[in-house]
């Protein structure tokens, strides 16, 4: 009961200011389990031993998976055909895959759409999985994959730099 009262009080100062339970621990890792789910819903890719990075760079930037233990092959061939799948669809401008995984979605998917003929999706194997990079040399399409990438570092907890 003690841990319950001093969760309620953590996270009362910031229910109190935004309403929305985003400053709240349990309610972040009650967000990260359903996105978690659903992710490992849509891709078939288990989340548990497997790392995602979300990456900016100056031209783009990169959506990266990979297992955590090297004998993991079953995981790290669904990673592989995840990212396979990612790179086509969003070249073809289907990004319903993130937007089921985040229940929204994303910022940044419409202008991604919108110019995707000025984006390039490039997929790569990596010993640990691969890697998708987004680049561009469209000023309004790589603020938009800054945007989306962003928001994937935020939803996905990954804890990667966002500048």
């Amino acid at each position: 009961m003690r841990a319950l009262v001093a969760v309620l009080i953590a996270c009362a100062p910031g229910v109190a200011a935004a309403q929305d339970h985003q400053g709240c621990p349990m309610a972040k890792a009650a967000h990260q389990a359903q996105v978690d789910h659903r992710h490992q819903h849509t891709t078939g890719v288990p989340t548990e031993g497997t790392r995602h990075h979300f990456l900016l760079a100056k031209d783009g930037g990169s959506i990266r998976l990979g297992v955590e233990d090297a004998g993991a092959t079953d995981a790290r061939d669904l990673i592989r055909e995840h990212l396979q799948a990612i790179a086509r669809t969003f070249a073809a401008g289907d990004f319903s895959m993130p937007a089921a995984i985040h229940d929204l979605v994303p910022p940044g998917v419409e202008t991604m759409k919108a110019r995707r003929d000025a984006i390039r999706f490039v997929y790569s194997e990596t010993p640990e999985g691969g890697v998708v990079t987004l680049s561009t040399d469209d000023p309004d399409a790589r603020a938009a994959i800054h945007e989306f990438l962003r928001f994937q570092i935020h939803d996905h907890g990954t804890g990667d730099p966002t500048e």
